[in-house]
């Protein structure tokens, strides 16, 4: 058996990069992946149809050209609630001066007194003694009285206050739909292009979700949902939301705004672990490296920040404005990729956990993965190789932790996209059907030996099916030796 310690450590939490008016350049585009995208994010609340469709086009073109396979994530826009503009653009706010949010009022003729809201339920949704938070929570109000159009408050943290930004309320309440009819019109787009995700901004509960899905596969796509946790009322929900999605994303930044910045930290964690344990898959976003937009380092906390998603197990971190629009989105990808990689070796990461001893397992693939995960944790061997057809045996294994890579053997470019997302697995091309039955082994140990990922002599995981090319048949569970003359034609495991 090789010393697979001196072999180069592989990046197991995936990045997600927002792609904008930064990464449009098709070069730029291919250092961004050459830097360790494994994600690309669109922004629906930026750009026109045109602008997606075009950066979408791009996207698959230079995949293409890189021989590579990368996800495309589309991301609502949702009920984005936000103040009007300011005649001068904008108005600094005293501490203790009184300030009206008007939903009747001239869209732009906010002043220092007054400024109009584009959501007309506002009054319905908040009282006396209410907190409202503008700008991402630097500006707080108090609300005093409620009166027609008026929303009447006193100035309790002062600033200046610009146009179109967000509004919250503290400790949720809002009752804005999760679907506009916009983010209609983006998920019908987002199934003619054959996106992978698609994420539900501003979700409040399962429903939300359960709508989303409903109307992507009416339009015929088949992407993942990702749940969007930034309001109050969703981590109340939280259980119910995890089971109808697909994917949850902890979007701290509107999610700070409500429950408080003290809550957010442990609250990360909780809903890092929750989504695990229900054997989904979390994505941490929001101000990773926001310093990065600017300036070519990250500040310490922000290095501190990542490290502690990555250890808390999440799948991802995300990339938003540093990469959209930010000075160094290259950088930026690298430079997370560094960070998540050091932080992968610390020997928390490298414990088992999940492993579901007092489970009872429903189907036989499932229960191939987790055995397949017990060998992998008491036994030394190189790799896991698992022939799958949606990915699935590939996610349940990835939710227990390993420094042992899974490598998804696929034949469906949508499987091999989709399982970009999931921490620890890599995707491989592999048509198990074209293949003769009985040098399946081999040709699959001959792709990881061309890339470096197992060498004569190591021991690797295979799981497979007696039924080749049927989703859900996944049976056997085998540990095979590499051999040593791997350029044999035929080889039985």
């Amino acid at each position: 058996m090789t010393d697979q310690t001196k072999r180069p450590h592989r990046r197991r939490t995936k990045i997600v990069a927002t792609l904008g008016p930064a990464t449009d350049d098709a070069d730029m585009l291919e250092a961004l992946i050459d830097a360790g995208a494994d994600v690309l994010r669109i922004n629906f609340s930026h750009g026109s149809e045109a602008e997606q469709r075009e950066r979408v086009g791009v996207v698959r073109d230079t995949a293409k050209r890189m021989g590579t396979n990368i996800a495309i994530m589309g991301d609502l826009q949702g009920p984005k609630i936000r103040i009007e503009s300011f005649a001068a653009g904008s108005a600094m706010l005293e501490q203790g001066q009184e300030f009206v949010l008007d939903t009747d009022m001239d869209p732009s003729g906010g002043d220092a007194t007054a400024v109009g809201v584009a959501y007309d339920k506002l009054i319905e949704d908040v009282g006396p003694g209410d907190m409202l938070l503008l700008d991402d929570g630097q500006i707080v109000l108090e609300v005093r009285e409620v009166e027609a159009s008026r929303v009447h408050c006193s100035v309790l943290e002062g600033g200046r206050l610009a146009d179109n930004k967000g509004l919250n309320k503290s400790g949720g309440g809002l009752s804005a739909p999760a679907l506009t009819d916009k983010d209609r019109t983006d998920i019908r787009l987002a199934a003619e292009l054959g996106f992978d995700f698609v994420s539900v901004s501003f979700a409040r509960k399962a429903k939300d979700i359960r709508e989303a899905r409903a109307l992507l596969r009416a339009a015929g796509g088949q992407a993942h949902i990702v749940a969007k946790i930034e309001r109050a009322e969703a981590v109340k929900n939280i259980n119910k939301i995890i089971a109808a999605s697909d994917v949850i994303m902890v979007a701290r930044g509107d999610l700070a705004v409500e429950v408080g910045y003290a809550a957010l930290t442990g609250l990360q964690k909780g809903l890092i672990r929750r989504t695990r344990m229900r054997n989904k898959v979390s994505i941490t976003a929001t101000q990773m490296l926001e310093s990065m937009i600017h300036h070519a380092s990250p500040t310490r906390a922000e290095v501190s920040d990542v490290a502690n998603a990555v250890m808390d197990g999440t799948d991802a971190v995300m990339l938003s404005a540093e990469t959209a629009v930010g000075k160094y989105p290259v950088q930026a990808v690298r430079t997370m990729s560094e960070l998540c990689m050091g932080a992968e070796k610390h020997e928390s990461f490298r414990r088992a956990t999940n492993q579901r001893l007092d489970d009872v397992f429903e189907q036989v693939d499932e229960a191939i993965a987790m055995a397949a995960m017990y060998v992998a944790n008491h036994f030394r061997v190189a790799a896991i190789i698992a022939l799958t057809e949606s990915g699935t045996t590939t996610l349940w294994m990835s939710r227990v932790r390993t420094d042992i890579p899974i490598y998804a053997f696929t034949r469906h470019e949508a499987t091999r996209n989709r399982v970009r997302l999931y921490r620890g697995v890599y995707a491989a091309p592999f048509d198990v059907v074209e293949v003769q039955a009985d040098t399946v082994h081999l040709e699959a140990f001959r792709v990881l030996h061309d890339q470096g990922a197992i060498a004569p002599g190591d021991l690797v995981l295979f799981t497979t099916g007696d039924v080749r090319g049927v989703e859900g048949r996944t049976n056997t569970l085998q540990i095979i030796e590499v051999p040593k003359d791997i350029g044999v034609q035929t080889f039985s495991g």
